[in-house]
């Protein structure tokens, strides 16, 4: 069992000795997410997605709850924010640090000169070489838009 599937279920275990509603409910989330992740990656032989792919899973809820957070907010419904918020805030503590400003700037300044790229042609390459390189401590999604700034 990987190290993050271990650190749901305690966690889980430990919400609800806490009798934590919220807590409880945001990791029963997530462990129905991780075991329908589980279930779309069976037709390519994997039983259970690797941590990599749960740390994206986790991302990608993160998300869609800044999202509707956003949405909340323009609609007017503080009660929602915060629930998303919280939300927010649970799914987080199970994800590595990020990197800040100057280590994003200085790994994605490595890949271009490692990759030798020039031009926005060029993008996957550093994007891949930043992904294989920095995996799950690295947001793509935070990354893309300063690589296609250094490329142009």
């Amino acid at each position: 069992m990987s190290d993050l599937r271990t650190r749901f279920t305690e966690a889980l275990k430990e919400a609800m000795r806490a009798a934590d509603a919220p807590r409880t409910s945001t990791i029963r989330m997530i462990l129905a997410k991780l075991k329908e992740t589980d279930i779309a990656a069976r037709p390519s032989g994997v039983d259970k997605v690797p941590d990599e792919q749960i740390v994206q899973m986790l991302r990608g809820m993160v998300k869609s709850r800044r999202e509707s957070a956003e949405l909340y907010r323009q609609g007017n419904r503080p009660d929602l924010v915060a629930k998303e918020e919280a939300e927010i805030a649970v799914i987080e503590s199970f994800l590595p640090p990020e990197m800040d400003e100057a280590a994003l700037e200085a790994a994605i300044a490595a890949a271009i000169a490692e990759t030798g790229a020039t031009a926005m042609k060029d993008m996957g390459k550093v994007m891949a070489a930043l992904k294989a390189k920095h995996g799950a401590a690295l947001d793509l999604g935070r990354a893309g838009p300063k690589v296609k700034a250094a490329l142009s």
